[in-house]
């Protein structure tokens, strides 16, 4: 990640915050922004997500090109098709003149949908067809249109789920999710809360005239721990309130007086852990690759410890039957069939070859030679630290589909991820499936 580049473009679009998902979300936005993929952003409503579809259209080759974003849940059914792709006169009642859609008039440039789940299930076809061949038809016409418009969208709905439903395409989920943007809800940001805080506080401070305010410790953490599910957006209006209401009054806020602007949150609202300033938030809403850095970081801590466990039994001959006896539990679990269990926390280093381990019952500590050093055993490992991170998860990947007969379902299962992320992996990584 070039996390100059990134730095640039927060600063150039007005994004505030250094979440490590935030700053992932963006790095993805700049490497996609060159292509003309179609993008899937899911977030939570008011998360930011039409900020990340602006910076994929400025940084593109079509950014000279017009740029529209449209709320597809805005749009009466009745009247979304003849809004994106145009109608004919005398085409159904109000018809009275020709009108081109938003898909003909933005031919070279960027439409940003939100809220794709809501688009009706006619319109969704219609949609497939100008994603695979670039083709539309106006509303009451036979003649096949052509345009040359790239597609963002965005949701807040889980769309798999949608798609189980019956209320949205299975085709058209897996055409717009060729590269998909996670933007983190604001609760999993940790100390970005304060930062949009101070933000939002300053510029009404300035806008109006009025003496910004500040909050005490106390304050300051219990904004850190409440789950906002309003978002960026509830925040921005919990700021503007105090800094109206408050600031005469009182410059410090205290949390005793913030308490009064924090609605009370329902049972259904997720919470959020205490967040103290410098920790790192961990929870389950994390993306895929977040997921991944923790488990390979578990990997590495335990292949040392296997290691200098090696190093003892090599060391020690004569004890080194009862040093493996009394770790046997480690030495069957490398044994293992799954690549990674579902749960991180018993992540361990199961990606050896299963002729290189060890049967503890079969080992002989007189066959252990002499002599060892520890240059010769940790060489190997310096080696693999220098690989990238996408490497290692391509070859994890390979190894889980070689044990699974390619059958993704346990393929995904034991690497710990969903079957449509380890699809979404296996397309990215143009891995051959019959190898």
């Amino acid at each position: 990640m070039n996390l100059k580049e990134v730095q640039s473009v927060k600063q150039r679009f007005g994004i505030i915050g250094n979440a490590p998902g935030l700053n992932y979300a963006i790095n993805v936005a700049i490497q996609v922004a060159a292509t003309d993929l179609t993008v899937l952003i899911t977030g939570e409503s008011g998360s930011g997500k039409e900020s990340f579809s602006k910076i994929i259209h400025s940084l593109s080759s079509r950014k000279h090109g017009q740029f529209i974003a449209i709320n597809c849940g805005a749009i009466p059914e009745g009247t979304i098709d003849s809004e994106l792709f145009g109608h004919e006169k005398g085409s159904f009642t109000g018809a009275v003149d020709q009108r081109k859609g938003y898909f003909e008039t933005t031919n070279g440039g960027t439409i940003f949908l939100d809220e794709i789940g809501e688009m009706p299930m006619g319109t969704q076809a219609r949609l497939l067809r100008v994603l695979e061949n670039g083709e539309f038809i106006r509303v009451g016409s036979s003649k096949v249109q052509k345009t040359d418009v790239r597609v963002v969208a965005a949701t807040n709905v889980n769309l798999l789920a949608a798609v189980e439903q019956g209320k949205f395409r299975e085709d058209l989920y897996y055409r717009l999710n060729t590269v998909p943007i996670f933007v983190p809800p604001l609760r999993d940001r940790g100390e970005d809360i304060e930062l949009l805080f101070r933000k939002f506080t300053t510029d009404f401070a300035e806008r109006y005239r009025i003496n910004p305010i500040q909050l005490s410790e106390a304050a300051k953490l219990m904004l850190l721990r409440y789950p906002f599910p309003g978002n960026i957006r509830q925040l921005k209006n919990i700021a503007e309130q105090i800094s109206i209401l408050e600031s005469e009054s009182n410059k410090v806020i205290e949390a005793e007086t913030l308490t009064k602007y924090l609605p009370a949150v329902s049972s259904q609202t997720p919470q959020a852990p205490m967040v103290l300033p410098g920790a790192y938030s961990d929870n389950n809403s994390f993306s895929e690759r977040e997921l991944l850095y923790k488990v390979l970081f578990d990997m590495r801590r335990d292949m040392n410890d296997l290691k200098r466990l090696v190093l003892d039994v090599l060391k020690n001959e004569q004890d080194g039957h009862e040093i493996l006896k009394n770790n046997k539990e480690l030495f069957e679990t490398l044994q293992s069939g799954d690549l990674i269990p579902a749960d991180p926390e018993k992540a361990v280093a199961r990606l050896l070859p299963a002729s290189n381990l060890i049967d503890v019952d079969d080992y002989d500590a007189s066959d252990a030679p002499s002599e060892v050093t520890v240059e010769d055993i940790t060489h190997e490992t310096e080696e693999d630290d220098s690989l990238s991170l996408e490497k290692k998860e391509k070859e994890m990947i390979v190894k889980a589909l070689r044990r699974s007969n390619n059958k993704r379902k346990y393929a995904a299962q034991a690497l710990g991820i969903s079957e449509r992320t380890l699809y979404r992996k296996i397309k990215q990584y143009q891995i051959d499936e019959e190898d």
